[in-house]
Parts: C-alpha cells; sequence; structure tokens
C-alpha cells in the first residue's frame, strides 16, 4: 500500500503545468493536467489558465494554436507582469483571462473601487500584488506587499 501512494505521489508530481512543452496536443494536456481553473477563448485559438491559487503562488497560461498545440506556456504570477500592467487600459475581464480569479478581493476607504490581491514569489520571497480596479472595472495602480507569515499558530 505504501509502494501504491508513493507511485501515485510520483505520477502527479510529474504532472506540472510548467513541463507542458510547445507542441503538445491539448486533449494529452488535459489528460496529464486535468481540467484547467478556466479556459479562455484567444484570436487565433485558446488559452488554459491553471492557477494553483489560493494556496500557491503560480499561475500558467497555457496557450495552444487553433489546431489544437501548444505555441506558449508562461507562468504568470510575476513582479514583472504586475510591474507591467496597462494602466488605464487593462479591466477585469483581462486580470481574469491572464492571471485568474485573485487571492481575495477587498475594498478600502480612500480607494472608489475593488482592490484584487494576487500572491506570487519574487525568488524566494513571498509577495502580494494588490491590483486597484475602479468602479468601471479599470486597472489603476498596483501596489506590493510582502506576505508575512503566519504567525498564529505558533503557540499552539
Amino acid at each position: 500500500m505504501l509502494a501504491l501512494g508513493a507511485l501515485v505521489g510520483l505520477l502527479v508530481a510529474c504532472a506540472l503545468p510548467a513541463r507542458e512543452q510547445p507542441g503538445a496536443l491539448r486533449a494529452e494536456v488535459v489528460a496529464r493536467l486535468g481540467p484547467p481553473t478556466a479556459t479562455i477563448a484567444l484570436p487565433s485559438g485558446e488559452r488554459l489558465l491553471y492557477s494553483e491559487l489560493p494556496a500557491g503562488f503560480a499561475a500558467y497560461n497555457l496557450d495552444f494554436d487553433a489546431s489544437g498545440r501548444l505555441v506558449r506556456n508562461e507562468q504568470v504570477l510575476t513582479q514583472q507582469r504586475f510591474e507591467n500592467l496597462p494602466i488605464g487600459t487593462w479591466t477585469r475581464a483581462d486580470l481574469q483571462n491572464t492571471f485568474g480569479m485573485p487571492l481575495r478581493v477587498e475594498q478600502v476607504a480612500r480607494f472608489d473601487g475593488d482592490i484584487w490581491t494576487y500572491r506570487f514569489r519574487q525568488n524566494s520571497d513571498l509577495r502580494q500584488a494588490h491590483v486597484h480596479l475602479d468602479r468601471q472595472g479599470v486597472v489603476r495602480q498596483v501596489l506590493f506587499t510582502d506576505e508575512l507569515p503566519n504567525f498564529h499558530n505558533a503557540r499552539d
């Protein structure tokens, strides 16, 4: 029984979005990875989004051409991607179609809109990107914070 558990663990460890290579067929990718978090129509094909949120720190865009072949595989939850968001032009839909749903959505008194928070790793540091969307759903700013460790269970 222990050997079966180890084998299952090994097989699951091998099925990672990051390992999918250009040229892979969509059906084979889905068979290996399971259903995506989201499916997004693209002008020249389709994107399968595999997100590790809320517990993880990565989201992968696997873009397929019209024939169902993988043409691009990108881990998108990065400092650079958030720093380069097109302020004033990107919308809620652009965020969802690129990064997936956020870790959380909040509001604060000093900003009239929603703040979508995504978590990610920068090197070994745990970080959060706070994307401010106005009432029309347009990105207005992005702020970054470090994600602090959860110490409330340290006493237990």
